[in-house]
């Protein structure tokens, strides 16, 4: 059994459908990507704007615990006394060292107490001296509110470590003397920041959640094994420290790496944020791909079997006119088709059958219009053939006539044959002015000799009608 090959217009028919159907499923999948895209990056970014504010608040009530705690040591009767000019007996300094480990907070590192006469208490086994918290830097650090609880990020060199560290510090005051002030510091350990994100530490397992100072220095930071901020990105962060505002200072912000959203402390002017890293976003994204690229592969499938289906019943008439033509060789004009698909095509088909016949009529009209033709290029021939005789002969009278010196004879055979060529101008029936005067002088100059002295003739026209053009013989 011979195999079909497909037909051009069905092969195009399908290229055209497969084209339509590829830019239809990808513009599509493009929406509905965008789209979903769209709204689970949404719903990821609302969650984790939610879980920074929540950290930011739990900033600020960190805060607010430690400004409470500062408050109760500056109310406390011993430190209050100390800040007398009497100094305290020696059991009294012991007492008040102890109470700085009793104070309602936690994650306390290390404290520290120097009142207004340069005495200094802390833990019994830290031994530091009033030498020490001068060269520390922590006093030039505090400024000039006397009245506000300070977050100092900076390196320990008060109590020797050497390592970054928050400090709490407080000047106290006196309340009852106009005296000048002692100063309370608390060093925090790493726990203390910590604790802001202890509630929502599993939502933010898989995000870069960090605190930084108003120095731009990274108090602390958390981020997933296989997520690595880039300096560039950690330098846009740290910027937001520059800024006066307080509470959420950017929400959802696009940048290189994933979205950010960051919280201010307004009294420590700590900035505290979450970058979401692009394959967070992208979580989830893979299964709904996978389920597109099926439904698409599916409709793909249907679209191509049904085409090709439908270009086939298309093009089997299609390809029937054109084996008919094809194969028609110019004389067998019985060779008609019959087409009944009750659309254009049947029209085709008829005209195609008309066609044979005007054909055959068109072809035995032709073979008669020939046949005159070549009768007719017969008689032209011989006509063109008549006038070169003719001069040819008027040619040979001429040197008859020059030899036997007759003048009048030689100039008007030259006239005639001047007259002759001009007169037929190679079978034109436009000639122009010009050409025409010379043929009215040729024929006046043989008028001449036939009727000697009996006129004379002049010819005036202007040089510019020379070239037009007028009608052969016509003057």
């Amino acid at each position: 059994m011979k195999k079909s090959k497909m037909s051009g217009i069905q092969k195009k028919y399908l290229k055209y459908m497969c084209t339509l159907l590829i830019l239809a499923l990808v513009l599509s999948s493009i929406c509905v990507w965008t789209y979903v895209r769209r709204n689970m990056t949404d719903v990821i970014v609302d969650k984790y704007e939610f879980m920074n504010e929540k950290m930011g608040i739990a900033l600020d009530n960190l805060y607010r615990k430690t400004d409470a705690v500062t408050a109760e040591i500056i109310l406390e009767n011993d430190v209050q006394k100390s800040l007398r000019n009497k100094e305290l007996q020696e059991v009294e300094k012991n007492a008040l060292s102890k109470y700085f480990a009793y104070i309602d907070l936690n994650h306390v590192a290390d404290y520290c107490y120097i009142d207004n006469k340069r005495n200094v208490y802390e833990k019994s086994y830290s031994q530091i001296g009033y030498s020490d918290f001068q060269s520390s830097g922590l006093r030039e650090k505090m400024g000039d509110e006397y009245a506000k609880t300070q977050w100092i990020w900076t390196r320990d060199y008060l109590f020797g470590t050497g390592d970054e560290a928050l400090f709490i510090g407080r000047y106290v005051n006196s309340m009852d003397y106009a005296h000048e002030p002692g100063i309370v510091y608390l060093k925090m350990n790493q726990q203390f920041l910590e604790s802001v994100m202890d509630k929502d530490r599993k939502i933010a397992k898989d995000v870069a959640v960090g605190i930084i100072s108003p120095e731009g220095k990274t108090c602390i930071r958390q981020e997933p094994e296989d997520l690595s901020i880039e300096k560039r990105t950690m330098k846009k962060i740290t910027e937001l420290t520059r800024t006066k505002k307080s509470g959420v200072i950017v929400r959802g912000k696009k940048i290189e790496g994933g979205i950010l959203q960051a919280y201010r402390q307004e009294e420590t002017g700590m900035v505290i944020f979450t970058l979401v890293p692009d394959m967070v976003l992208n979580q989830g994204m893979t299964q709904i791909l996978i389920v597109l690229l099926t439904i698409y592969a599916v409709i793909a499938v249907l679209a191509f079997v049904l085409s090709l289906y439908a270009s086939q019943t298309f093009t089997r008439p299609i390809r029937q006119i054109s084996d008919a033509m094809t194969s028609f060789d110019g004389n067998d004009f019985t060779h008609t088709i019959q087409i009944h698909t009750d659309t254009e095509l049947d029209k085709i088909g008829h005209a195609y059958n008309e066609m044979l016949k005007n054909i055959e009529e068109f072809q035995n009209e032709v073979k008669n219009q020939q046949k005159e033709l070549r009768i007719s290029e017969m008689n032209t021939l011989i006509s063109q053939i008549n006038p070169h005789f003719l001069y040819n002969t008027l040619d040979t009278i001429y040197m008859l006539a020059r030899i036997n010196g007759e003048e009048k004879t030689m100039k008007m055979i030259q006239a005639l044959s001047k007259y002759l060529r001009l007169s037929l101008s190679k079978g034109r029936e436009i000639v122009t002015v010009e050409d025409e005067l010379e043929n009215v002088k040729s024929y006046m100059e043989i008028q001449q000799i036939r009727n000697e002295n009996l006129f004379r003739y002049e010819i005036e026209c202007a040089e510019e009608l020379k070239t037009r053009w007028i009608l052969k013989l016509i003057l």
